[in-house]
């Protein structure tokens, strides 16, 4: 069976960074596309950042500029590199991956920035 966990997640100040990883365990050799998502308090969940198979990218257009998705295929984990972060980016990220088969989700990691 196959698990995501995503980890980094915490508390900063305005202005501050966090690294969030989504990692799989389990029988699986590779996802197809990956993605984080976040959902606020009150709010519905929203697609942050998403890399294919082969690199490409998307973003929403309040994280440009300041968050970059990457992978890494040989460990199968996903990261999200967070920079400038700010109090509206307070949520909990959750990553999805895509097997091709099914798409698996984590359980989320929280975020909570400070003004």
């Amino acid at each position: 069976q196959v698990q995501l966990v995503e980890s980094g997640g915490g508390s900063v100040q305005a202005g501050g960074s966090l690294r969030l990883s989504c990692a799989a365990s389990g029988t699986i050799l590779r996802f197809n596309a990956i993605a984080w998502y976040r959902q606020a308090p009150g709010k519905q969940r929203e697609l942050v950042a998403a890399i294919t198979s082969g690199g490409s990218t998307n973003y929403a257009d309040s994280v440009k500029g300041r968050f970059t998705i990457s992978r890494d295929n040989a460990k199968i984990t996903a990261y999200l590199q967070m920079n400038n972060l700010k109090p509206e980016d307070t949520a909990v990220y959750y990553c999805n991956a895509d097997s091709g088969i099914i798409v698996h989700r984590g359980q989320g990691t929280q975020v909570t920035v400070s003004s």
